[in-house]
């Protein structure tokens, strides 16, 4: 059978989000392996056309992984028939206007998060995209990670019982500038410009607590810049204006608690980045990035608080177990990519869509709002009219 081609606009893989994840460990990881199959046994090939402001640093990337097409203006690429995917990881405050554009020009739409600077431009997307029939998702590469598959794997099978509660971590330290170069844009800390880890980290949370657990109705949050003054790009200092930690409690259909610190501001003591505690009545897990360990009811040793004596030798995490592999891991964002290109090519709608990335956003605002005034936030129903 004749391969197919697809072409796909993907536009801010200037950023190093969306050349890293987005365009050298995905889309073009897809074309090198021959493509997506599909359940027709033919294949499907992704071929990107860049899309940015730079045209030094478009050439450049195009030079270099042998892509023949990339344009500075939008509006051009979008008018060609042939293209038939747009991909979004630009700047937050960018992102909602493009998307609107692809949508009018009958492009299936694929986005990082958020989607739009405020919940009601969210809607309007996933309406749009409804109304236009097109295929449209949302990345929640998370969901595709070694440790969450491993994660969702024990929730499968039961092993947890009923579930009681998570607690989550996920951080660590930002170089301010100046004197070691950061390792995150300088506009993630300005709220003029949609940066804020809570717009940043709350949608990631919203999905994995939705996908794996229940639905969250109800946040209190708090939210606070520890780093008062950073330095940008080209070595300027600047007032950070957007928060650089969070820490939050999320209440989840059915009585579950979670609760969830994301921080700048912290230096790593912990396995993985990112780790998630699950306890349950008949066991637990903590599950990162890639690893996950497991305790049973049956194993669970009879702790006793007594400060006057030392720990066990090994200290208490020699007491769990590690879940195995058992299956090859792919790249997360590559992995959902492949889903989303198979959705595209069935007409299919994707699981993770905008109305998805709105709730998402959803969650960020009601976070900010319980976090501005101090109260319990709760969520209501959001639905598309």
């Amino acid at each position: 059978m004749q391969d197919r081609v697809l072409a796909v606009a993907m536009n801010g893989v200037t950023g190093r989000m969306g050349y890293r994840q987005h365009l050298t460990r995905s889309v073009l990881a897809i074309r090198k392996a021959g493509g997506v199959e599909l359940p027709d046994g033919s294949r499907v090939v992704p071929e990107p056309v860049l899309v940015g402001r730079s045209p030094d640093k478009l050439r450049r990337i195009a030079e270099e992984h042998g892509i023949e097409r990339w344009s500075t203006d939008l509006d051009t690429v979008l008018s060609d028939p042939g293209i038939e995917v747009y991909f979004d990881a630009q700047i937050t405050s960018a992102r909602e206007e493009a998307l609107r554009a692809a949508i009018g020009a009958g492009k299936h739409v694929y986005t990082e998060k958020p989607t739009a600077a405020a919940l009601s431009g969210a809607l309007e997307l996933a309406k749009l995209a409804r109304d236009a029939g097109v295929c449209n998702g949302v990345v929640q590469d998370k969901l595709f990670l070694p440790g969450l598959l491993k994660l969702r794997r024990l929730l499968d099978s039961g092993f947890f019982g009923r579930v009681l509660s998570i607690r989550g971590e996920f951080g660590y330290w930002v170089f301010e500038g100046g004197w070691q170069e950061p390792q995150r844009p300088s506009w993630n800390y300005r709220a003029e410009d949609g940066g804020g880890i809570v717009l940043d980290m709350f949608p990631h949370w919203h999905y994995v607590l939705e996908q794996l657990f229940a639905p969250v109705r109800a946040v209190t949050a708090t939210t606070a810049t520890h780093v008062a003054r950073r330095w940008a790009e080209d070595g300027s200092p600047y007032a950070a204006t957007a928060e650089d930690a969070a820490y939050a409690v999320f209440e989840l259909e059915g009585g579950i608690t979670a609760q969830i610190n994301s921080s700048w501001c912290v230096r790593v003591d912990r396995d993985e980045l990112v780790e998630f505690q699950v306890d349950g009545t008949e066991g637990s897990a903590v599950a990162g990035l890639r690893n996950c360990r497991i305790q049973h009811r049956v194993a669970t040793p009879r702790a006793v608080w007594d400060p006057d004596a030392p720990a066990d030798r090994g200290g208490y995490r020699d007491q769990w177990e590690t879940v195995p592999d058992n299956a090859d891991f792919d790249n997360g964002f590559r992995a959902q990519w492949e889903q989303f290109i198979s959705h595209v090519c069935a007409g299919t709608r994707f699981p993770y869509d905008l109305l998805s990335g709105a709730r998402g956003l959803q969650l960020a605002e009601a976070g900010l709002q319980s976090a501005a005034s101090g109260r319990r936030v709760e969520l209501e129903e959001v639905e598309l009219p």
